[in-house]
Order: C-alpha cells, then sequence, then structure tokens
C-alpha cells in the first residue's frame, strides 16, 4: 500500500503575473518502507515537491494523499494537526529549539500531542541512544556538533511515531564522517524499523544508499529507478 501518493500535482508561483511552473503534473507512489531520493538539478522542484507532499505547501493543481487521506483539501488547521501525528521532518539546518536539551527538543512534540511525561521521556531516551546520543541528552543544541544535533532532529521526527520521514538535504551541512555516521543510522532503522525514509537531495553519498531514485528535471519525472 502506498503511504504517499502524488496524481497530476502542479506548483505554479507567481500565477497571473510571471508565472514559474515548479511542478508541472508529478505523479508518485511511494510505499511504506521505501528509502527513496528525490534528486535533480537547481530548480528542477525537488525541494518543492517535498514540502507539497508534507503539507508545508499546497499544489496548484492535482492532489496529495498520505496514508488515504487527501490532505490537499484539509485547512491549515487541520495540515498543522496532520503532519504532527503522521509526518516527521528532518531540515538541512536542524531547526532545533535553542534553549531545550536534547531530550526536551525530542519529547516536545509529544507534549503537542498530549502524551505523559513519563512516556515522553521514556521515548525521546529510547530514540536518542538508537541516534548514538546516550550521552547527550542534557546538552543544548550549542553544545553540540553539526552531526549530533542532526542526528537529534532524527530522533525527533520519529518521536510522533510518524507515517514517514521527509528529509530535505539533511547532509549539505555536514562533513563526511557526520555523514556517513547519519545515513548508517537512518539506513538501520529503515531495515530494521521499515521507517519510510524520502530525501530531497543532491548529495551523491545519499543517492548511492537509496533504494529507489526519483529524477526530476524542470518540474517533471525523468526517470524512477528502483534497485535491488
Amino acid at each position: 500500500m502506498a503511504v504517499i501518493s502524488t496524481q497530476g500535482v502542479e506548483k505554479i508561483y507567481n500565477p497571473g503575473k510571471i508565472p514559474v511552473k515548479a511542478l508541472k503534473g508529478v505523479s508518485l507512489e511511494i510505499a511504506e518502507g521505501e528509502f527513496t531520493a528525490i534528486v535533480g538539478p537547481s530548480g528542477s522542484g525537488k525541494t518543492t515537491l517535498l514540502n507539497i507532499i508534507g503539507g508545508l505547501d499546497r499544489p496548484t493543481a492535482g492532489y496529495v494523499e498520505v496514508g488515504g487521506v487527501d490532505i490537499s483539501g484539509l485547512s491549515d488547521n487541520q495540515l498543522i494537526d496532520f503532519r504532527k501525528d503522521h509526518i516527521g521532518f528532518v531540515f538541512q539546518a536542524y531547526n532545533l529549539i535553542p534553549v531545550l536539551t536534547a531530550r526536551e527538543n525530542v519529547a516536545f512534540v509529544m507534549l503537542l500531542q498530549h502524551r505523559s511525561a513519563q512516556e515522553r521521556n521514556a521515548r525521546a531516551e529510547s530514540l536518542l541512544a538508537a541516534v548514538g546520543l546516550s550521552d547527550k541528552m542534557d546538552k543544548r543544541p550549542a553544545e553540540l556538533s553539526g552531526g549530533q544535533q542532526q542526528r537529534v532532529a532524527v530522533a525527533r521526527a520519529l518521536a510522533s511515531k510518524p507515517s514517514f520521514i521527509l528529509a530535505d538535504e539533511p547532509t549539505a551541512n555536514l562533513d563526511s564522517a557526520s555523514t556517513a555516521n547519519l545515513l548508517d543510522i537512518m539506513y538501520r532503522l529503515n531495515q530494521e524499523e521499515h521507517i519510510t525514509f524520502v530525501f530531497s537531495t543532491h548529495d551523491q553519498r545519499v543517492i548511492d544508499r537509496a533504494k529507489r531514485v526519483v529524477t526530476l528535471v524542470d518540474g517533471k519525472i525523468d526517470r524512477d529507478e528502483v534497485r535491488g
């Protein structure tokens, strides 16, 4: 069953002025447990597509289904609630809350879900252990390296038990060793926990690890390669 389905998705910026067609009829299905990279040159539409799949932006035409729910038709408030419960995000810039510890950053989304303090703390500690940060739980972002901050971001993305993780250029600010470490963790989570990952990336190291590579060119799918 597809956890993500897009049908005829188009995105036009500046309609009525000088329109820019970022996406031109993208239809794509991603099944549970995939480890997929969406790639393409700058301006190909990969980040726009990821944002639309994640409900951070809306398509001009077409629709997006997540777990059978047409998120294109949800109100802004409904989208906020849906993202909180069903979609995990990992961004290039980490986006951790500076005044919170690693444990508190991971637990924050569960606070929004009204889970008990005991459950929040237990799950945050378990997830930080899974990404190799058991000894950094009480450190704030400024006390962590870039690679460590991105691992906290991965743990945070998993905290809500989402249907899938969207990762937008997650390795862009990391050195080679941190990138390899992060990809090993994500790949292990995919293999052992069957967590679905969808990347937007130009990083060849991510592309080499992907089990499926979808290439966008000028807002359209140019190639869709499934690897063994």
